[in-house]
């Protein structure tokens, strides 16, 4: 088990809709000793979003020469929309030599090459109970059209073929109850 001085890495990942930024914002208010690791991207700040705080918003090219230089655990393009998403290794490695708990929120993917880095990351797949209630929360958000849906949906059923790779899985059929799952697994492995 991890003494106070050693940070471990956790990777959250699961289907676009499965509820895991509401879940990791409740999780962080319960578990002081996690700190989030802020995503670098390409795209463009959505309004109310803060550079440095929600993302670090990079051109692509500040990107691609990051990229190439290795400064990133995981990074790939999301949905084909164009706009890359990545890890930066400067905003893990300096949190964890502080004894952090630091939890990336990156899809399968980012978290298989983030093990070839980190093979004693703790690995956490959140689902919803079912692929109809995953397409319901899609539809309800209103926010996309039928074909990104649909892409989205895709993508959601190659991930879940993926679960057996992840440690754990919580179904997040109610939000408090996954929070304290998560809660348990993290303090049982010494958060």
């Amino acid at each position: 088990m991890p003494d106070a001085t050693t940070g471990r890495l956790v990777v959250i990942s699961g289907p676009s809709g499965a509820g895991k930024s509401t879940l990791l914002k409740q999780l962080f208010g319960r578990m002081p000793r996690l700190k989030t690791s802020v995503s670098a991207t390409t795209r463009s700040p959505r309004p109310g979003e803060v550079e440095g705080v929600d993302y670090h918003f990079l051109s692509a090219e500040e990107f691609k020469r990051r990229k190439a230089a290795g400064n990133f655990l995981e990074a790939c393009e999301v949905f084909g929309s164009g706009h890359w998403y990545g890890t930066l290794e400067s905003e893990v490695t300096p949190s964890l030599r502080q004894g952090k708990w630091v939890v990336l929120e990156i899809d399968v993917e980012g978290t298989l090459n983030v093990l070839k880095r980190f093979p004693d990351a703790i690995t956490i797949f959140v689902r919803p109970n079912s692929l109809e209630e995953l397409e319901r929360r899609l539809r309800s958000r209103g926010t996309e059209s039928s074909a990104a849906i649909e892409r989205r949906l895709a993508v959601a059923r190659r991930e879940l073929d993926c679960v057996d790779r992840y440690q754990y899985q919580v179904v997040n059929d109610d939000v408090d109850r996954a929070v304290q799952d998560i809660c348990d697994i993290l303090n049982r492995l010494g958060a």
